[in-house]
């Protein structure tokens, strides 16, 4: 099973590399020995690791004698030294090497030496001691379960010692070919006694380095089910998991002869009860303990352990103490073809009665698997629904989502009972698949629902229904759905509580955040009046309090939020602690610009969501929050790794609209307009109905894509688009959009190409001046964000309205540097540069704020704001100093603030300032977060934050600088 391919790069075998060439070469003296045998099942990557080692120890100076054992046993002695001398004369023709190469050659040709095989391992010895010219010599042999006796007669020989010969052996074996008494098997145990012998068992690839190495085969278009799919079927093992990358590269769903044959005959070569065995774990539910494996296959205990031993031997099972295992799933792929139906069904047959006579508790799960595989749904019911209320008792809403689709399929089946009410299956699947993110399956199971005669009354439907549309993205007829609970006079007091606190969360969620509070109020008066409305609570305290910190109070609103986060615990209704956690990080992170803060929030929420089941919907959408807050601080390369992760998830709806949004902002920046053009036509198929809080980042990013791009048309499209739709109060997304639009005239205008559109620039000033004024009412924290954007926008605006201002765009920059948002601030400082070269004023400045903006891109990675630096500073011949290289592209390391005037605390935030002067008091961690009223784990972030911008690595050090820098 080695593959020939090399196309794909050796992954996950660095420290094995590095091992060997230092066994091989670095440790081994003069007149010394040593050997590494490398162990492995079949396609793990020795033989492309005997290659790789070989290479590299050749470019050492060492010379490398490369040969392979033959399946044929002793009819061919020292064939693969015999090979390996053939290729070294062919590969060394001409050389003095070659005269000593074909000497030997000629003594194999020549009869076997009257005075025995001592005398042919003499001079075998001597004649590599004369190859070698007292270079290293390293002797590699491939397949060495197939060794003859008198090469392995040698090996042994040459590892005794030769002189002044340094000689390395490297080796590798099949480990499931080492079985019995097999000969080598002794050797190796006894080898494994001396110092200069090393055993190396290879074990397959991690889950990161098979994705890795399937993307190498596939390209960048591999998705996460197909990689998810090469990890779980190949188990990590190299060769396989190439040969499954090429069928998903080549649209092939089955699985390749070439597989199937591989295990099949690994299967055929075992004994006849470990035969049975393999079939009947194949069939089973691991891990197969073994009890109910005896109970299947009904063998002898004595027997019973013996088979278990050769197929675990063999590679083909695990043993552990739950159970076991096959080693590989594609095992169980390959022996479902192979058996009749019949014996299929009464493999399940005896797994359900087993599990059913057991006297421990029953795994329903299991039970239900099996009763159906063999052919009763009639009992695979009950213990199907009964499995599925167990997986949601434990969260497990996607285990509960599979259970409760099963149970419709025995129920729906001919031969199904008929006695079950079909309308509770199905409220209960809908309500599965929702929390467990396939919302397109709830809605049509809701659908299927409602034609019931049976079903839940409308209102119940309705609000149903309003909430699997939002979790879709779908916000507008949710919004339409929920208003409808709210009219309807037939509706409970209950009801309309729900669906007012339903409707408040979805309204903050698409940035009418003053409707949700007036809704929020509305649903707290109703919940008064209701018992048990403990979650209506929960969501209308938060969507207020989000409210009101938002338009109002931001510490009375924050509060609120943190007080209903505090209900929701206590309640431990899963849905209501995720709710409350995704208000809380979005605040911070958002509106109230504590980013540092709001991703420990949403880091720790997406923690403890993931513990409560809702790791495929609220988890992501709360790392996507940290995904964006990351971005937004300059740690590109720690969002990217957080957004990685949640995508893992494979969330759909509103949940993948808000990761692929937060990835676009990452590949727009990157640069890379493939992956950002795909995942806004991605959030575009999916936001049918869907709000501002979604439309207008998407367009807003479409609209900087473009004009990377120099699309400046498609810019301003975009922009112009997002000013006819908007609904929003957020002014944050409102102001950043707006920054675009008028960034697209400039560059339009700076172009050539494009004509200012005069229209379009009269919308952006009077959306300016509504976002002004509606900002005047709102927080002072947001205040300051949307007063950053309107620095820039003002400044673009000079871009095409009489020359570029300086001053306008130094603002910008401090104002950035301020709030430690590094990408805006290395921008303003490029154009700043660009305003005075081009007025020819003050050459040094602009040198040094190219300098800066040049660093600040680099360190994020920022490839065409990198690019445009670059131009500029070529136009202008100002000498950039690169970054050192052994930095990494995407090390999302923070630059160093703008010009610091002097004040070494200059690039701290208002609040790292906070942090830093009751550090400078001798405050704990604890001390400092009681005083500031934030978590103490928070503090340790912001601490870290100090040291890193100021460069100190003690609190000592910290208070030193900040006593030197404050105020008199």
């Amino acid at each position: 099973m080695a593959s020939d391919v090399d196309s794909a790069p050796l992954v996950g075998r660095a420290h094995q590399v590095a091992l060997l060439r230092s066994a091989l070469l670095d440790d081994v003296r003069q007149g010394h020995t040593a050997a590494v045998f490398v162990t492995g099942e079949s396609g793990v990557g020795k033989t492309r690791l005997l290659r790789e080692v070989g290479a590299l120890l050749r470019e050492r100076g060492a010379l490398v004698l490369t040969g392979s054992c033959l399946d044929i046993g002793d009819a061919s002695p020292l064939h693969p030294l015999l090979q390996a001398l053939r290729r070294l004369d062919t590969a060394a023709a001409g050389a003095r090497t070659s005269s000593s190469v074909r000497g030997m050659l000629q003594m194999f040709a020549a009869e076997t030496p009257t005075d025995g095989a001592g005398a042919l391992l003499e001079r075998v010895s001597r004649g590599l001691h004369l190859i070698a010219e007292g270079r290293p010599l390293v002797l590699v042999l491939d397949d060495l379960q197939w060794v003859d006796r008198t090469t392995r007669q040698l090996l042994l020989y040459l590892l005794a010692g030769l002189g002044d010969l340094q000689l390395s052996v490297l080796a590798a074996v099949r480990a499931e070919s080492l079985q019995g008494a097999h000969p080598l098997r002794r050797v190796l145990t006894e080898l494994r006694r001396l110092r200069s012998v090393r055993v190396v068992d290879l074990a397959p690839l991690d889950r990161a380095g098979t994705e890795q190495l399937a993307a190498a085969v596939v390209g960048p278009a591999l998705t996460a089910e197909a990689a998810e799919l090469v990890w779980q079927r190949s188990g990590g093992n190299p060769f396989v998991a190439e040969e499954l990358a090429r069928d998903v590269r080549d649209g092939r769903d089955g699985l390749s002869d070439t597989l199937r044959e591989i295990f099949l005959a690994r299967v055929d070569a075992l004994p006849e009860h470990a035969h049975q065995v393999v079939h009947a774990v194949a069939a089973g539910v691991e891990p197969v303990e073994h009890w109910l494996l005896a109970r299947v296959v009904r063998l002898p205990e004595e027997e019973l352990i013996e088979a278990v031993r050769a197929a675990v031997a063999h590679r083909l099972l695990v043993g552990a103490d739950e159970g076991y295992r096959l080693r590989h799933r594609l095992v169980a792929e390959v022996l479902a073809h192979e058996l009749l139906p019949a014996e299929r069904r009464v493999l399940h047959r005896r797994y359900a009665e087993a599990l059913t006579s057991a006297e421990a508790e029953l795994h329903q799960a299991r039970l239900a698997h099996h009763w159906r595989l063999a052919g009763e749904p009639a009992r695979a019911l009950p213990a199907a629904m009964a499995a599925a209320g167990e997986a949601q008792r434990l969260h497990g809403y996607a285990e509960a989502h599979r259970h409760w689709s099963v149970a419709l399929q025995l129920a729906d089946g001919a031969d199904g009972p008929r006695d079950v009410d079909r309308a509770v299956l199905l409220e209960h699947a809908a309500e599965s698949a929702h929390q467990c993110g396939e919302h397109a399956r709830a809605l049509a199971l809701l659908e299927e629902l409602g034609a019931v005669g049976a079903g839940p009354p409308s209102c119940s439907l309705r609000i149903r229904r309003a909430r699997y549309l939002a979790a879709a993205g779908r916000s507008a007829p949710a919004e339409t759905e929920y208003r409808l609970v709210l009219e309807d006079p037939d509706c409970t007091p209950g009801e309309r509580a729900t669906a007012a606190a339903y409707l408040a969360e979805l309204l903050v969620q698409m940035g009418r955040y003053a409707d949700a509070g007036q809704r929020a109020r509305v649903a707290l008066q109703l919940c008064a009046d209701v018992a048990g409305s403990t979650s209506e609570v929960v969501r209308a305290s938060a969507a207020l309090g989000f409210s009101e910190a938002y338009l109002e109070d931001p510490d009375a609103g924050l509060t609120v939020m943190r007080e209903a986060l505090t209900v929701a615990e206590r309640s431990g209704r899963p849905d209501d602690v995720a709710c409350a956690y995704l208000h809380l990080a979005e605040f911070l992170t958002g509106p109230l610009n504590v980013i540092e803060e709001g991703v420990v929030v949403a880091r720790r929420g997406a923690e403890r969501v993931a513990e409560l089941g809702l790791g495929r919907t609220y988890e992501t959408r709360l790392l996507a929050i940290a995904t964006n807050g990351l971005f937004r601080v300059g740690q590109w390369a720690e969002a990217e790794k957080v957004v990685a992760a949640a995508l893992r998830h494979r969330p759909s709806g509103a949940d993948a609209v808000e990761l692929l949004l937060a990835r676009c902002r990452l590949s727009v920046g990157y640069g890379d307009v493939e992956a950002a053009d795909r995942d806004l036509d991605a959030v575009a198929t999916v936001l049918a109905g869907g709000g501002a809080r979604h439309v207008l980042p998407m367009l807003t990013l479409r609209a900087g894509l473009a004009m990377w791009q120099g699309r400046h048309d498609v810019a301003r499209q975009a922009v112009q688009r997002g000013l006819t739709e908007s609904r929003s109060d957020d002014v944050v997304i409102l102001a950043a959009l707006v920054w675009h639009g008028l960034r697209a005239e400039a560059e339009a205008h700076a172009s050539r190409t494009v004509a200012v559109d005069r229209t379009a620039v009269r919308r952006l000033r009077e959306a300016m001046d509504r976002i002004a004024a509606r900002s005047a009412g709102a927080s002072r924290q947001v205040r300051s964000v949307v007063d950053n954007f309107l620095a820039l926008c003002a400044a673009e605006i000079s871009r095409f309205d009489g020359g570029s201002d300086p001053e306008l765009w130094a603002r910008s920059a401090l104002a950035w540097d301020r709030d430690n948002h590094p990408y805006p601030a290395a921008y303003s400082r490029l154009r700043q540069a660009e305003a005075l070269l081009a007025r020819r004023a003050r050459p040094a400045t602009a040198s040094r704020l190219l300098r800066e903006a040049h660093q600040i891109a680099q360190n994020l990675g920022a490839v065409p704001l990198t690019s445009e630096i670059r131009d500029l500073a070529a136009r202008g011949r100002v000498t950039l100093a690169e970054r050192d290289p052994g930095t990494d592209r995407r090390s999302g390391a923070a630059a160093s603030p703008a010009d610091s005037g002097g004040d070494d605390l200059a690039g701290l935030t208002s609040r790292e300032r906070e942090v830093l002067a009751a550090v400078a008091e001798g405050l704990t961690n604890k001390e400092i977060g009681q005083r500031l009223f934030i978590s103490e784990r928070t503090i340790g972030v912001h601490v870290s934050h100090i040291f890193d911008k100021l460069q100190v690595r003690t609190r000592v050090q910290a208070s030193a600088i900040f006593l030197r820098n404050r105020p008199e």
